[in-house]
């Protein structure tokens, strides 16, 4: 590809992300009409339409939307790599605010920080843990990682972590007196453990999955917690079923201290993601948070 291609292209994603040519113009440091000739220019030698032109605004075609998919992903490696680049040469220092849920900082968070402390002392991490959706913009946090079906459409978001499962579990002491369900329609008969939701302060309704349609189960119980590890804690106690993450089970399950039922029932969601509200003028300490979160294929 030759150079003039590659910056046409990263002015048609400014284009498309700033909706206008004056905009976009200003912040590629050029003039509009040179921006506006570099766009037709681009469309002709694709041979499609790329934007959708009004007197008050500027918007991405069908085609242009299809680029779009696959050009952002690239321009945000390369942006990736200059960072990391950037990285080695000068001292990061600074701070970052970032507000996630407690199985986020467990899983994905917490064990990468001590690498991340020790290449770059001098930038402050902030974690806020928070099982509601919180509006990162009004609550001043620079990012924030929730599962990627949570994000809102208008947030960047990076991948960090793979796909994830939930496994229902009990301990062997409670199946030694009650036999375990061979669908989820028979959790109806059992003592289960139920999760107090701190958005909506509603039950969490488990769910699964059958021949590709979904469904969700409202099961009870005398027990309920706000908290994933206090479900975990009463299922090794022999107090019922959880609904429980697979990671934060796995080895439990391994050594025999928890039995997975179910197990074909429980489909995959998507992992975590890390997100925030604007690529321009990313602090150099997010960015480098960012870099040494993102998901490695």
């Amino acid at each position: 590809m030759k150079r003039d291609e590659l910056n046409d292209l990263a002015a048609f994603a400014v284009v498309a992300g700033e909706g206008s040519f004056t905009k976009a113009a200003a912040k590629l440091g050029m003039s509009q009409s040179a921006l506006s000739h570099a766009m037709k220019a681009l469309e002709e030698r694709l041979g499609v339409r790329l934007l959708s032109r009004t007197t008050r605004a500027v918007s991405p075609t069908e085609a242009g939307e299809t680029l779009l998919r696959s050009l952002r992903p690239a321009l945000d490696d390369i942006s990736a790599g200059l960072v990391a680049l950037g990285a080695m040469r000068e001292k990061l220092s600074g701070s970052v605010r970032i507000t996630t849920t407690k199985h986020a900082a467990k899983t994905v968070l917490m064990p990468m920080l001590p690498d991340f402390q020790d290449a770059h002392p001098d930038i402050q991490v902030e974690v806020s843990l928070d099982d509601r959706f919180v509006d990162i913009v009004t609550e001043r946090f620079d990012a924030g990682i929730r599962f990627g079906e949570q994000v809102a459409k208008d947030m960047i978001a990076v991948r960090i972590s793979p796909d994830a499962r939930m496994a229902v579990v009990a301990s062997p002491g409670y199946f030694s007196r009650y036999a375990p369900p061979v669908t989820p329609r028979e959790l109806a008969g059992h003592k289960c453990i139920n999760l107090r939701l701190g958005t909506s302060g509603g039950l969490y309704a488990w769910e699964f999955e059958e021949g590709g349609r979904r469904f969700e189960v409202r099961v009870e119980g005398s027990l309920v917690f706000n908290d994933g590890d206090l479900i975990e804690a009463a299922v090794l106690a022999d107090r019922g079923i959880g609904y429980l993450f697979e990671d934060q089970v796995a080895e439990h399950i391994a050594c025999g201290r928890m039995v997975r039922i179910l197990d074909d029932w429980c489909p995959p969601f998507t992992g975590h993601y890390l997100y925030y509200p604007s690529r321009r003028q990313t602090p150099p300490a997010l960015a480098a948070l960012i870099e040494a979160l993102r998901l490695r294929a």
